[in-house]
């Protein structure tokens, strides 16, 4: 549950709302649940700040990555019959979201492919323990003619210059496909480091 006032002079907007996981099976985006009752926020407003939210997603709370889905309940609010307009509670929701999305437990999310690599017996071991240094697990091993395949999974941000790599631990012999598995959570000491970096970045540019 979180509430904010966007204050000064000519602008006024006050809204409550409880922000988390968008409902299973839910389409990606914002879930937007207006239960405001008896006008506390004039209805005109009202699309207002579920745009203030959903412009809030594409610069998400933990290190500026786009939020792919979350749920927004507007519970009540109030506003000032001169100082309230549309902008005002625009602002509120931007600001209301920055302030309470890093404490519902937001994380990093990344993608994970599926790769599966043919290879001569010999290599079999090199080939296995470079997955591994690249955060892989191994799913299983299959007899190919001659050969063995090796099916994995294995983030993608730890697959660049792969091909490369695999050419040199097989002497060009072995070779490899990858396809989109799935998105999982980055490890926390992963997470933890991206937004540091990211953090220092932003400060950076701002002076």
């Amino acid at each position: 549950m979180f509430k904010k006032q966007t204050g000064g002079r000519g602008k006024f907007a006050d809204i409550i709302f409880e922000l988390g996981p968008a409902d299973p099976g839910a389409p990606e985006g914002l879930q937007f649940v207006d239960e405001v009752k008896g006008g506390n926020i004039p209805k005109e407003f009202i699309p207002a700040v579920q745009k203030g939210f959903a412009s809030a997603m594409a610069n998400g709370a933990l290190a500026g990555y786009h939020v792919d889905s979350m749920k927004v309940r507007l519970i009540d609010g109030s506003f000032h019959p001169v100082d309230s307009d549309q902008l005002s509670f625009e602002i509120a929701a931007r600001t209301g979201f920055r302030h309470a999305a890093p404490k519902a437990g937001s994380v990093i999310m990344e993608p994970v492919m599926a790769v599966e690599v043919v290879t001569p017996e010999e290599n079999m071991g090199d080939i296995i323990g470079d997955l591994n240094k690249r955060r892989g697990q191994v799913q299983g091993m299959e007899q190919k003619g001659n050969a063995r395949l090796v099916k994995a999974r294995v983030p993608l941000s730890e697959m660049f210059g792969y091909v490369t790599v695999l050419r040199t631990l097989s002497s060009g012999r072995a070779t490899s496909s990858m396809e989109l598995s799935s998105y999982e959570e980055v490890p926390q000491n992963i997470a933890k480091d991206i937004i540091e970096k990211s953090s220092g970045r932003r400060k950076q540019e701002e002076e």
